[in-house]
């Protein structure tokens, strides 16, 4: 992608990338998850792939290439659907997009007990200070880890945040999917 930033790292280069293509789609999207392929390895196994993602000609010789799966069930929660995949020895990694509200850590001790999955959602959404976000979190193999996380009200590519350690119940998650 055009405007994804040189970054460190291959994995944090993905991240972006996917976090780009989301932001190209509008918000309010499903979730979207990705595997991601070393670009090398996909080249030289699958040059018509590669030709056919415009990657024949890439210079770069270190970097992963995500490659967006079948659209998530809407009807299956997020945690059941990550439980069921397993992922093929060239798949290196995987990455997810997903959009959520959120509250400030300051709201943590405003929310009521007791309350059901659907009456806590509705509580969030109707909470003055929740920030709609797009997260978009990948995991490799090896354990490596980052993530974006884009708000709504700020949707500019200078104002996304990365790190390793944004979204911790994510990455476990889309890391449990590499173990056997």
């Amino acid at each position: 992608m055009s405007n994804t930033p040189m970054a460190a790292s291959p994995l944090t280069r993905a991240v972006l990338e996917i976090d780009e293509y989301a932001s190209g789609l509008g918000w309010d999207q499903p979730a979207r998850l990705f595997a991601l392929v070393d670009t090398a390895r996909l080249r030289a196994q699958e040059p018509s792939l590669a030709a056919q993602l415009g990657l024949q000609d890439a210079p770069e010789t270190t970097g992963l290439t995500p490659i967006e799966q079948d659209e998530i069930a809407a009807d299956k929660p997020l945690d059941e659907f990550l439980g069921t995949i397993a992922w093929p020895d060239a798949v290196v990694g995987c990455a997810l997009t997903v959009e959520r509200l959120m509250l400030p850590p300051s709201a943590e001790a405003q929310v009521p007990q007791g309350l059901s999955e659907a009456k806590l959602a509705k509580w969030v959404a109707d909470h003055p200070e929740r920030q709609e976000v797009r997260m978009t979190v990948a995991v490799l193999r090896d354990g490596s880890r980052d993530s974006a996380v884009r708000l709504r009200e700020k949707d500019s590519p200078t104002e996304v945040l990365t790190g390793p350690d944004l979204v911790p119940g994510l990455v476990r998650a889309l890391a449990a999917t590499f173990e056997d």
